[in-house]
């Protein structure tokens, strides 16, 4: 452990109850490694969301148990309430529970609290270090700015005065991932503020959204390669409106091209498509063009052999795996654009890939999957049944009107050509990207069930099999919300522009708040494919021309609507193993996973069927048995190749989740 972890563990002593009341307004226990040292004492948190739900759940698997003499789920569990006023709570759990008292104001004592509670908890351990190393004495807000952007970030924006020495720090912050939150950016931007250099620069935004970083990089990309002689097809973002703003990068400053190399490798930007040229350009550079196909493979190569010297760890955040699963689609998408011809050359090397990431993946997910359903929110979705609660803390910061957009069954990699088509498209049209964590099975009845009903599937455990539910689940979360029912939208089968116009009418009604709506294609075409993934990326390109995707969008933002894309599961190229002969053993069947109502026949199954493992997924019903096929295997007709899903693989697990908007200037 660490100072940190230890700190905050040290508030539950093992053994001391068998029920714990934790006010934790911060959300301080919500911390990857947190939840994982309180599962290796024997203790599980279940965040305190709803008093009905909770009784059920807390009687159901734990008080019965403990009144019977008998084993729990857990030890101990702990009661994660998101405020301080315990006494709020009923009086049994009161009279039967100890009381803990959390809060970043404690932890941090000698830190600006407003500042404090503005730093992902990512940044905790960390700023806690640098707490009891550097600060001596207790800090005002703009001095605890300065102190995290000096110990946690690593910028100080004192010392930036130069072109370089502000793309060398965006550059930086955006390859890690590590955008700086409002406070501090607006802060950069304020010391910032009276250098001529960076005059016309929307600095804040650059430092606080890693979607307006790359347009505009991207943008700065090519316009250094026109002043070089060098002219092409843009491959990835478009030529931005005038209204965007644009900025002279220091490419070919040490400091700056060293990052920007690396960022096509990784597929953050894209590379511009020249044929033929006798102009020279400096070798460093050659990264960032495309002179023929095999220039695209050998990228591809690069790419891949990236990803497999950065694989995360099995300790290592769910942010790494959202972050590799969204490098991982790039490269995939690239691979799935080649000819036949140098496909083929790569295609051993993408197995490997697929394969080496999976298996660590499902190791991983063997330790840690259980602390995902607990995870804050606020941020980001971290798993699919966690998109309606952050769309409703959007509507609570502003955002009056949502539509979230299912795209059934839609990977990674599909997202990323659909990207790409509508680059050409829609060119007016942004994208803030992030990826979460579907539901295990990765199948529609279980993962889209939770997206809509905002619910872990153990609390729909009567209809896990059914997504007839949704329209109703929909609703009621979002009247447990404050809104009426008039007020929410469900739609469902959308997938031809000749259905808009309806949609249209349907959005335009003045009462419409929320609109849920699921569109078909990408599954349907799945579900049809015969020619693997690479027949399944020309189908949504030839689907992406039609005009559907890009007018869906645009309809929505015109009718004032923050809209927001994601998926219920993705799906990956599979060989059939055989089918497991069980009859109506198995009680939903997936390609890539059978499920039992019975331990015995879920065992006597892996006994029977080589090359297949069980796993024990929290948040499942405790009836619900699953079973999963091995590799990139799939139970089916032995040798039979396909695009399925229902298992654990990154194709599979990790979905896309992107807000959709015009750029900054277009609206």
């Amino acid at each position: 452990m660490n100072p940190w972890i230890d700190r905050i563990l040290n508030e539950f002593p093992a053994d001391l109850a068998r029920l714990w009341i934790a006010a934790d307004p911060d959300d301080v226990l919500l911390d990857e490694q947190v939840l994982s040292g309180l599962r290796e004492r024997g203790f599980e948190l279940m965040p305190f969301e709803d008093s009905v739900a909770f009784r059920a759940e807390y009687e159901d698997r734990y008080r019965s148990a403990w009144d019977r003499s008998e084993e729990a789920p857990a030890k101990a569990l702990v009661l994660q309430l998101r405020g301080t006023n315990i006494s709020d709570l009923p009086w049994d759990y009161l009279r039967q529970a100890r009381r803990v008292s959390l809060s970043l104001a404690n932890l941090f004592p000698k830190l600006s609290y407003p500042v404090v509670r503005q730093i992902g908890a990512e940044h905790h351990e960390a700023l806690f270090a640098a707490q009891a190393k550097h600060a001596s004495q207790a800090l005002g807000e703009s001095a605890t700015k300065e102190f995290v952007l000096t110990h946690i970030f690593k910028i100080s924006p004192h010392l930036i005065s130069r072109p370089e020495d502000l793309w060398r720090e965006l550059l930086r912050l955006h390859y890690r991932d590590s955008a700086l939150p409002l406070v501090l950016a607006e802060h950069v931007a304020h010391v910032l503020g009276d250098h001529a250099a960076f005059k016309g620069l929307p600095i804040s935004e650059l430092f606080a959204s890693k979607g307006a970083l790359l347009r505009v990089v991207q943008d700065a990309w090519y316009r250094y390669l026109s002043r070089l002689g060098l002219t092409g097809i843009r491959t990835g973002e478009p030529m931005p409106p005038d209204l965007l703003p644009m900025a002279d990068v220091p490419f070919e400053h040490p400091d700056v091209r060293v990052i920007v190399d690396t960022m096509f490798l990784n597929g953050l930007l894209h590379p511009l498509a020249v044929h033929g040229s006798s102009v020279s350009i400096p070798e460093w550079a050659k990264v960032g063009i495309v002179q023929d196909p095999l220039a695209l493979r050998n990228l591809v190569a690069e790419g891949i052999k990236g990803i497999l010297q950065s694989l995360p760890t099995l300790e290592s955040s769910y942010r790494d795996w959202a972050n590799l699963s969204r490098r991982f689609g790039e490269v995939l998408a690239r691979f799935h654009a080649l000819d036949t011809v140098r496909a083929e050359g790569l295609k051993v090397a993408i197995a490997e890939l697929q394969v080496t990431t999976d298996e660590r993946l499902r190791q991983w997910v063997t330790k840690h999957y259980a602390d995902l359903p607990s995870l804050p929110v606020a941020k980001g979705p971290v798993m699919v049944h966690h998109v309606p609660r952050f769309l409703s803390m959007r509507r609570g910061a502003g955002e009056a009107k949502i539509a979230l957009l299912v795209f059934d069954g839609l990977a990674v990699d599909q997202w990323v050509q659909i990207r790409e088509a509508l680059a050409k498209r829609a060119p007016k049209l942004g994208y803030e990207e992030s990826a979460c964590f579907a539901w295990l099975p990765t199948l529609t009845s279980v993962s889209r069930q939770a997206l809509f009903s905002g619910l872990k599937p153990r609390e729909f455990a009567d209809t896990i099999e059914s997504t007839s539910p949704e329209p109703t689940q929909w609703s009621r979360f979002w009247q447990d919300q404050g809104l009426r029912a008039n007020e929410v939208m469900y739609r469902k089968g959308l997938k031809r522009t000749d259905q808009l116009a309806e949609l249209g009418a349907a959005i335009a009604l003045p009462s419409i708040r929320v609109a849920g709506i699921v569109v078909d294609t990408i599954d349907e075409i799945v579900h049809g494919a015969v020619l693997g993934k690479r027949g399944i990326a020309a189908q949504v390109e030839s689907w992406c021309e039609s005009g559907f995707v890009d007018q869906l969008f645009s309809l929505l933002l015109d009718k004032g609507f923050h809209v927001y894309l994601t998926a219920d599961h993705g799906n990956v190229e599979a060989v059939g193993q055989g089918r497991p002969n069980q009859g109506v053993a198995s009680e939903l069947r997936g390609e890539r996973v059978r499920t039992y109502r019975s331990e015995t026949l879920a065992a006597e199954s892996a006994a029977a069927n080589p090359n297949t493992y069980c796993l024990d997924v929290a948040g499942l019903p405790a009836n619900f048995m699953t079973l999963f096929a091995g590799g990139r295997a799939a139970f089916m007709q032995q040798g039979e190749p396909a695009v399925v899903h229902g298992g654990i693989s990154v194709e599979e697990l990790l979905v896309p989740f992107v807000k959709i908007s015009y750029v900054s200037g277009t609206e």
